[in-house]
């Protein structure tokens, strides 16, 4: 498998968008990678749509040195995540370290967070637009960008997309 042996975290928090948390985590173990769903302190979340999901540990018990990439969903979550040190710690220790990071929607605000996207090209939801710019982003309207370690997406119907070039990068593929 493509993936074998890499272990990847996924945020999760109240307000996530199902499909944005369902679909990586659910795509990263077929393609044979161990995923990680960490939250903040609470043990289950609740999606936009009432859909449950649980953590299986907390961000203050991790550090990004176990981990190949983290992965950001978005829906209203992020505006929570970066709520929590811990969390947008995550973020930032993995941009240090060149882990993949990948974020989709409304998951840039955890990069303006972390500091991370100063000079870096990214998309998002376009109403997160001007966070994202205003951060020192460069944002274009694609259904995928990847500069360098980072990945960014902008809403579900580009998460084909988004999950090809998460593997792909993950893989030790195309940086560009």
């Amino acid at each position: 498998m493509k993936l074998s042996g890499k272990r990847v975290i996924i945020l999760i928090e109240n307000l996530y968008n199902e499909f944005e948390f369902w679909y990586p985590y659910y795509r990263l173990k077929e393609a044979g990678a161990e995923v990680v769903s960490v939250g903040n302190e609470s043990a289950e979340y609740t999606s936009k749509a009432g859909l449950p999901a649980k953590a299986d540990t907390v961000a203050k018990n991790l550090n990004m040195t176990d981990f190949d990439g983290i992965i950001i969903p978005g829906g209203y979550a992020p505006d929570i995540m970066r709520r929590y040190p811990e969390m947008v710690k995550l973020v930032r220790d993995a941009n240090d370290m060149g882990k993949v990071i990948a974020a989709i929607c409304h998951a840039g605000w955890m990069l303006v967070s972390a500091d991370i996207i100063r000079g870096r090209t990214v998309t998002s939801y376009f109403s997160i637009k001007d966070d994202l710019v205003n951060a020192g982003g460069n944002w274009v309207d694609k259904e995928v960008v990847v500069d360098g370690h980072l990945v960014t997406s902008r809403t579900p119907d580009d998460l084909p997309a988004f999950m090809r070039a998460i593997i792909g990068v993950l893989g030790g593929g195309d940086r560009s």
